[in-house]
């Protein structure tokens, strides 16, 4: 299986709460649901739904599984919610149990085992395991190499500090772009993949 990231990001690099106030507060941050104004559905939207399209499994950090298990049940009927809500789900936590596990089709892995198993998963046969959010996942899963392609959606906005998906540990990692497409508003649809 591909490891495929797919995330709303800003200019400076930072990717928390895109969906709402509430979403994540977490260091004061004021400025959820700021990716709202530049959403499309045909440039914006495709993107995500080319990348579910593809998805055998979607992969989730705790908090972004808990605000989509909250969102993506009641919005059934609608062919991507359909799609969010029957294809199989993991959420890597150290605190949620089975009994959690409240939306269809998910199974938990354990934080302590998280990179083998998810390691484990990426040798298997299948389709994409897309992950969206989850930015202490994703950058995890940037820092031990397990990240196949990077679908970023980069916004024309600022926001002054946030959660990012980087990892500061000083190391390069290269880059190529295999694709771009630009929205009306300004949207950069951008796919990255490792260079050989």
């Amino acid at each position: 299986m591909r490891i495929v990231i797919t995330e709303f990001i800003s200019l400076d690099g930072v990717v928390q709460a895109p969906g709402g106030q509430g979403e994540d507060d977490d260091g004061g941050f004021a400025h959820g649901g700021w990716s709202h104004p530049f959403f499309d559905p045909e440039v914006v939207g495709g993107s995500f739904t080319e990348a579910m399209e593809n998805a055998e499994a979607l992969l989730f950090g705790r908090r972004t599984w808990q605000t989509m298990a909250a969102a993506w049940p009641e919005r059934a009927g609608d062919p991507f919610a359909d799609r969010m809500n029957s294809v199989p789900k993991y959420v890597v936590s150290q605190t949620l149990g089975d009994a959690d596990l409240t939306w269809n089709n998910t199974t938990l892995i354990t934080g302590d085992k998280a990179v083998d198993h998810i390691r484990e998963l990426r040798g298997a046969e299948g389709g994409d395991l897309v992950v969206m959010g989850s930015p202490t996942l994703v950058r995890t899963l940037l820092g031990e190499g397990l990240v196949d392609e990077l679908r970023l959606m980069v916004m024309p906005v600022l926001l002054g500090g946030g959660k990012s998906i980087f990892p500061a540990d000083g190391g390069l990692r290269t880059l190529e772009l295999v694709s771009t497409a630009i929205s009306p508003a300004g949207v950069h649809v951008c796919t990255y993949r490792p260079a050989a």
